[in-house]
This record gives C-alpha cells, sequence and structure tokens, in this order.
C-alpha cells in the first residue's frame, strides 16, 4: 500500500507484533480483512510445524497468497472467453422442444428399464 495524502495511520497485530500502516480512507476495513487473512495463512504453516521462524512463514505466507491470486487470475482470464462463448451460441439457438421432450421420454424408459432389472435382482 502506498501512503496518499488522504491516508490514515493504525496498528495491525501480525502473529502477535504490532505494525504501525497507512490505508487510504474507506480501505480500512478491507486492510483488516488482509491482516485477518495473513494472520489465518501464517498461522497455519507454523501448526504444520515444518516451518521455522515467523520470517520464514511470512514468506511462505506470501508466497502461497500470491500463488492463489494468479491462479485465481489466470482462471477468470480463461473462463471469460467461454462464458461469452456459451452466451453467444444460447442467443442463437433455437430450442426444437419437440426433440427434447422426446429425449427425456426416451430417458426415463431407459432409467424405468433400469430400475425394473435391479428390483428383479432383489
Amino acid at each position: 500500500m502506498t501512503k496518499t495524502a488522504e491516508s490514515k495511520g493504525f496498528s495491525i497485530s501480525v502473529m502477535g507484533r504490532e505494525f504501525r500502516v497507512a490505508a487510504p480512507d474507506g480501505e480500512e476495513h478491507q486492510l483488516l480483512a488482509a491482516v485477518d487473512l495473513l494472520n489465518r495463512k501464517m498461522k497455519e504453516i507454523r501448526d504444520t510445524g515444518k516451518v521455522v521462524g515467523n520470517e520464514r512463514i511470512a514468506i511462505m505466507a506470501a508466497l502461497n497468497l500470491a500463488h492463489e491470486n494468479l491462479h485465481t487470475a489466470q482462471t477468470a482470464s480463461v473462463s471469460r472467453p467461454i462464458e461469452a462463448k456459451s452466451k453467444a451460441l444460447l442467443s442463437n439457438a433455437t430450442i426444437d422442444e419437440a426433440y427434447i421432450k422426446g429425449r427425456i421420454t426416451t430417458f426415463e424408459s431407459m432409467i424405468e428399464k433400469a430400475i425394473s432389472e435391479q428390483e428383479k435382482l432383489f
């Protein structure tokens, strides 16, 4: 976060250590949510017992959060074009209601036949 003229300074606690930080007006709650997320991630890493020292735990937490953020961004960028194509296809598609009803009837018959064959076994 960069400090601007509209920034407000306040204290946060990360793994029991106090830090003085600044947040733009109106974004304090978002920063506190980020602190809470960081504390939870650091506690998860600490509780595994595989990483020792707050500095190393903080680095691992930062790497994990960055990885999650990149994965989410990549997933979103891939799914957007697919969603757009799906919407375009749906808006251009004409639904043959009789065909769909016929398929449903066929599936119902197949299900009923399978159930009756299963009932014969018991």
